[in-house]
């Protein structure tokens, strides 16, 4: 147990450093005794680069058809996802897994659900070519004929407009994409008042039950891979679930990681519906007692699930991250 924290804890700081600078991580330090860190207020990133960033995530150039940007199946003013189960990409086609929330992204060891692109670079390369069905030649034809993206690329980056740097200032955006400040988080800096007594009781026994142990670190998940139902399928009855293919076994191809997914970060789950790989659970409350009933083998009381389900909605954070 000792060596399983120690690890834990050196990946929590290990993400502190990486996403948010040595303010976010100072500001969490007196909290290392705990398996949850709060968000860092600061994303500590390149402000101009995330500036640019933030208008090509909105440019539907960057699609095939310019019909889509990143914004489709991101935006941020729903919590960073479009709340559909599966969403339809630019070629009209289905995405195959739900869309996760693209805020405090910046924090997951890996992207997608299978985890194939380890960075936010990597995962803006696949975005651009699956779901807007597009590819960097056109990206760059089109985003050359703009006179302020040649202005501005050419000030920020050696070479001007290129993929390797239009993927840098999306990853840069994404990156500035965090929730300070929930009450949960403030309860965690010592405001003891932050949470009401169910709350706490809930975190309790999200401790207690081993919630914990898949869901810690600074986005309550989101920095390991797990089997997804370990001791039962997870779903309501009668899922239609074509995404069993698509696991970490489709990616690393070892018979291991059939059945293995990255474990989602639940900052703002309470906002992310729906939930799971498949997007087919509606309610916060079933999420929970599938989750205890497949993963824990335990079938939570209603005064559990609820207890649990307060707690979880105390960790809505809002939009920011800008440094003073």
């Amino acid at each position: 147990m000792a060596m399983w924290w120690s690890s834990v804890k050196s990946r929590v700081v290990l993400a502190g450093v990486i996403g948010c600078g040595w303010t976010g991580l100072l500001a969490a330090a007196p909290l290392l005794n705990e398996p949850v860190l709060p968000v860092p207020v600061c994303a500590g990133v390149n402000a101009d680069k995330s500036l640019l960033g933030k208008r090509l995530f909105h440019d539907f150039r960057l699609s095939m058809n310019n019909t889509m940007s990143c914004a489709t199946c991101h935006p941020l003013d729903q919590w960073g996802m479009d709340g559909l189960s599966r969403n339809v990409r630019a070629d009209d086609s289905r995405a195959t897994m739900h869309t996760p929330t693209v805020y405090n992204a910046a924090f997951n060891i890996a992207q997608f659900w299978n985890g194939r692109a380890i960075t936010l670079e990597e995962q803006v390369d696949e975005a651009v070519r699956v779901d807007l069905g597009s590819n960097w030649n056109d990206v760059v034809r089109k985003l050359s004929l703009d006179a302020d993206y040649r202005q501005d690329f050419a000030r920020l980056y050696r070479g001007g407009i290129q993929a390797v740097n239009i993927r840098d200032a999306l990853a840069t955006f994404e990156r500035s994409l965090i929730t300070p400040n929930s009450r949960f988080d403030r309860y965690l800096r010592g405001e003891e008042e932050a949470l009401t007594r169910q709350e706490k009781q809930g975190y309790a026994l999200f401790k207690g039950l081993g919630c914990v142990s898949c869901h810690q670190g600074i986005n309550l998940g989101g920095n390991l891979f797990h089997r997804f139902g370990l001791l039962q399928r997870i779903g309501p009855e009668g899922t239609d679930d074509e995404s069993g293919e698509l696991d970490r076994f489709a990616f690393t191809r070892n018979p291991e990681d059939q059945g293995v997914f990255k474990v989602p970060g639940l900052r703002n789950v309470a906002r992310t519906a729906p939930y799971f790989h498949h997007g087919q659970v509606a309610t916060l409350e079933e999420a929970v007692t599938l989750m205890a009933r497949g993963q824990l083998g335990r079938r939570l009381t209603m005064g559990e699930r609820d207890l649990l389900v307060a707690f979880l909605r105390s960790l809505d954070g809002m939009p920011g991250g800008e440094c003073p």
